[in-house]
């Protein structure tokens, strides 16, 4: 049976020059920078305009957006749930400013006469916090003016008098000591009238905004500050010692708490007390300290929540302060990517003006470097026909760009400065990645030539962008009782549950009976890096059958994608990172499954080094892996009947191109 290969796809975006100009064709189908930007034409960032308000800079998140809009004008809680860096900390800060403008306040706090460790607190309206504490210093100024003079004079008695009259030096030196300490002990009193400005609203032009990610619980919640001097006319009085946590700066604002499953569970139970209640007394947070006896009047805690995390927040979270939220606002899931439309173009190439806006520090972008942004954002989505959301590391990549534009002080940041900025700002992931591959090949563990049975070069994901070449090697033996898949390393269950997958497809054409059979996988060096049991079945798949029919498999074929019962290839994620990390390790063809053909967007350098295959069916794959051998053809016409090509498609000839994603 002949070996040709049965598909290959066009990998992204053709070659362009670098020259930054606007009319360059900048994609497969001979987009110019003007339809990357979705019929914008601009010269630069300079002349796109950015909106005022933060909620009309979002992007790609309609829903979230209608959501906090109704939110603000209700006041109700929001949560919201989603990949990092999607824009839920920019929506959050966004409420602040819609929130109606409602009579803010200051919040004081006052001695206490009557017990010490349970201050008063007082609202007043915003600013006239500070017009009272400057009061209250200069009548504790003028007291403390005229005590002075009083304690000089009387100590000047005294001692004159001890001297000149009765002539007892001593006795009146201690008698002076005694005077002046009466006197700086009754000064505490007085220092003691002066408030304590806890929360203070007099520049605040909109609702207030506080931001409790990762906050301890004092910070949070509030805390009494711990006094070393307790005793000797030296200890600070305890209303001077307490400060405002997150839920009390917030009142009548927004609190936002990121990745709030972090919080223990203790701080949300009294979080979700200050929703309920409104108020919150401040109390010290360490047992330990001085503070711990102190406890304040309840302190007003009217907020808007909005509340964010990873799917994983869900989980960790207290359910009756999910409840309250719920129960009392909106939950929302953050997109992570959005349809590639004309209108979704010319909003990132806005995204890109408001991030050199915002740092006032870069460059003004070229057309052309933004239209390679959004290409950028094209190949970062993962899916064809999307953009990615994940803005923050997308920001990172305009910021990068920019810095390296003003360093070589350009007077505008260009494609050419996108590109470096491309390869320079690669993840830590990516740059572990490379050493990976690059030690591999010093210990020739990276295997592209050649011809070998049971060793199939398989392709993973390191992080979230980057892959790896991933070798399996495999081996069968004549088991001594019940088949069993013997695995090394961490990655037993992975190699167990890739077998399974494959073990019907196996049985069903396979000469010899797999359960009196001992099957041995290795994934070689797979401690280096990540791997994805299900998108490794079709490698292990194939380094099982060729070790079983002892046919060898092409060195320079990588391959990724997950394996059903029966024998179809099924979608897997992240293949345009596996297809450049083959690329990189100098593999020569790429299978991939068929339905992933549009999602490749691989970078120009790699582009003309490996043809990307795309397969339906387990016997595709064997007919580009395994090298032509009687064996080989046996083999296909036994699986032909088991897993028929698809209609249309005769494995035996090669098929024209697919259209280019």
């Amino acid at each position: 049976m002949p070996s040709e290969r049965t598909h290959c796809v066009n990998t992204g975006p053709t070659a362009r020059t670098a020259t930054g100009d606007a009319s360059a064709p900048a994609t497969a189908e001979g987009e110019s920078a003007v339809d990357l930007l979705g019929g914008l034409d601009i010269e630069t960032t300079d002349d796109v305009a950015v909106p005022d308000r933060l909620i009309d800079q979002v992007i790609g998140q309609d829903d979230a957006r209608d959501v906090v809009l109704k939110a603000a004008t209700q006041r109700r809680h929001v949560m919201m749930i989603g990949s990092p860096g999607t824009g839920k900390s920019m929506l959050a800060k966004a409420m602040s400013q819609l929130l109606p403008r409602e009579e803010l306040q200051d919040v004081l706090v006052y001695h206490n006469p009557e017990d010490g460790n349970q201050p008063t607190v007082r609202m007043v309206p915003a600013g006239r916090g500070r017009e009272i504490i400057e009061t209250h210093r200069v009548e504790t100024r003028k007291r403390g003016q005229l005590r002075s003079l009083v304690m000089w004079l009387v100590v000047v008695a005294v001692l004159g008098y001890a001297l000149f009259v009765a002539g007892e030096p001593l006795v009146g030196i201690i008698a002076a000591a005694i005077v002046f300490y009466v006197f700086r002990v009754g000064g505490r009193t007085q220092r003691a009238s002066v408030p304590n400005l806890l929360v203070d609203n007099g520049d605040q032009q909109t609702a207030p905004f506080a931001d409790a990610t990762g906050a301890h619980a004092g910070a949070l919640l509030g805390d009494v500050r711990h006094d070393p001097y307790q005793s000797g006319g030296l200890a600070t009085p305890s209303h001077d010692r307490v400060e405002a946590g997150a839920i009390h700066k917030a009142s009548r604002g927004v609190l936002f708490v990121d990745e709030i499953n972090t919080l223990d569970i203790r701080s949300q139970q009294k979080l979700m007390t200050a929703i309920q209640e409104g108020e919150f007394s401040i109390t010290g947070q360490s047992e330990q300290s001085s503070g711990a006896m102190v406890k304040t009047d309840p302190v007003p805690t009217d907020f808007v929540m909005m509340a964010a995390g990873n799917l994983d927040a869900m989980e960790n979270m207290h359910p009756a302060l999910r409840s309250r939220i719920k129960g009392y606002g909106y939950e929302v899931y953050m997109d992570d990517t959005i349809a590639d439309t004309p209108e979704t173009r010319r909003q990132f190439a806005r995204f890109v003006a408001q991030e050199v806006a915002r740092d006032g520090r870069l460059p003004a972008f070229e057309a052309a470097a933004v239209a390679e942004v959004v290409l950028e954002a094209q190949r970062r989505a993962g899916r064809k026909g999307h953009l990615t959301l994940a803005f923050r590391n997308l920001g990172g990549l305009v910021r990068v760009a920019g810095d390296i534009a003003r360093a070589e002080d350009a007077e505008y940041t260009t494609r050419d400065h996108v590109l470096r900025a491309k390869r320079r700002a690669r993840s830590i992931e990516q740059q572990l990645a490379d050493q990976y591959i690059a030690r591999r090949r010093e210990y020739d563990l990276s295997l592209v030539e050649g011809s070998v049975v049971g060793r199939v070069n398989g392709l993973a994901v390191m992080g979230e962008d980057s892959g790896i070449v991933l070798p399996v090697v495999a081996a069968v033996t004549p088991a001594q009782g019940s088949g069993e898949v013997i695995a090394t390393g961490k990655l037993q269950a992975v190699a167990t549950e890739a077998v399974n997958n494959v073990s019907a497809v196996v049985k069903k054409y396979a000469r010899v009976d797999l359960d009196e059979m001992d099957v041995h996988v290795q994934f070689v060096g797979a401690g280096e890096g990540g791997v994805d049991g299900d998108s490794a079945s079709v490698t292990v798949a194939a380094a099982v059958v060729s070790a079983l029919e002892g046919i060898p498999v092409d060195q320079s074929v990588a391959m990724t994608g997950s394996l059903s019962v029966r024998g179809d290839v099924l979608p897997v994620g992240g293949v345009t990172y596996k297809i450049e990390a083959a690329a990189k390790a100098g593999a020569k063809t790429v299978v991939i499954p068929a339905a992933n053909a549009q999602d490749v967007l691989v970078e120009a350098e790699f582009r003309e080094q490996v043809d990307v295959v795309p397969v339906s069916n387990i016997s595709e794959v064997l007919n580009v892996a395994l090298v032509d051998a009687v064996e080989k053809s046996s083999l296909l016409d036994r699986l032909s009947a088991y897993a028929p090509a698809p209609p249309g498609r005769d494995r035996n000839r090669r098929s024209g191109p697919t259209p280019a994603p």
